[in-house]
């Protein structure tokens, strides 16, 4: 599995399941499961999806089944917004762990800004003492524009290693994007199927057909030549397969400058400046 490497030298593969909208149900563990005999060896996952229990299940099925170290996955959680303030992360944190039945996390997440300035910065330092203490291996956000960043960046003293935000051909991110590569923060997208709507757009289509491919796999592969970490979310067993060969072709840069001009600054999620989490 190819990897992006943050800036405190770790890395992080550049294709990971994501988990967002799966039920905590057999359905949700047998995905998990499915994707590491697969070959997946990043999984994705939030306190706020309710379905860490069973992640964690197929987490330890998936092992078991492979043979794999649990250092061999590389696991991300996130802090949901009512657990903000520096108090309550390591508890937070802990809950999390518990629910998974894991150790430590190679990745957490503050899932979004919010809309208080001075709890956002608080809360940062709350995941700062996490990994001062080596709870978990890397710390990141979600969501956070160019400002949110800067307004952090100002008053703390660990960077972010990677921002996992909305990104698809329709929502290209560019000046988010620009910043994050001047602060040597990685990028991670978050719903690049758009929950099945780019996969109807004809170019996406008719770039799938130009390259042998389907048109979701298009569209991950553009993610990874924009240097993006993508985490497709599936529990169907063939379109978890599906979504991870992409390694065996290339898009043209004729193809990626076609995708990237489709953009409308279009979002399917809420806005990071407004969302409160209510």
């Amino acid at each position: 599995m190819q990897t992006t490497k943050f800036y405190n030298g770790n890395e992080m593969p550049v294709l990971g399941l994501g988990t967002f909208r799966v039920e905590n149900s057999d359905e949700c563990k047998e995905a998990v499961k499915h994707a590491i005999i697969s070959g997946y060896r990043s999984i994705d996952t939030a306190m706020i999806y309710e379905n860490e229990a069973k992640v964690g299940e197929g987490i330890a099925e998936g092992l078991a089944a492979t043979g794999l170290d649990r250092s061999d996955l590389f696991v991300t959680s996130k802090l949901w917004l009512a657990d903000y303030g520096r108090n309550n992360v390591e508890q937070a944190y802990e809950t999390s762990l518990e629910k998974l039945g894991l150790d430590y996390l190679d990745l957490y997440l503050m899932h979004w800004p919010g809309t208080d300035e001075a709890l956002m910065i608080d809360t940062w330092k709350g995941m700062e003492d996490l990994y001062k203490a080596d709870k978990v291996k890397n710390i990141g956000v979600s969501n956070f524009t160019p400002q949110h960043l800067e307004a952090l960046l100002a008053q703390v003293s660990i960077k972010p290693v990677i921002n996992q935000v909305e990104f698809h051909p329709y929502l290209t991110q560019n000046e988010l994007r620009r910043y994050l590569e001047v602060q040597g923060i990685v990028a991670e997208s978050w719903s690049p199927l758009m929950n099945a709507q780019i996969l109807e757009d004809e170019l996406v289509k008719e770039i799938a057909t130009e390259v042998g491919k389907t048109p979701a796999q298009v569209i991950i592969r553009w993610n990874i030549q924009n240097d993006v970490v993508v985490i497709p979310k599936s529990v169907t067993p063939s379109r978890i397969e599906e979504n991870l060969a992409v390694f065996d072709f290339e898009l043209t840069e004729e193809q990626i400058t076609k995708l990237n001009n489709l953009n409308e600054d279009k979002r399917i999620g809420p806005d990071p400046n407004e969302f409160t989490g209510q």
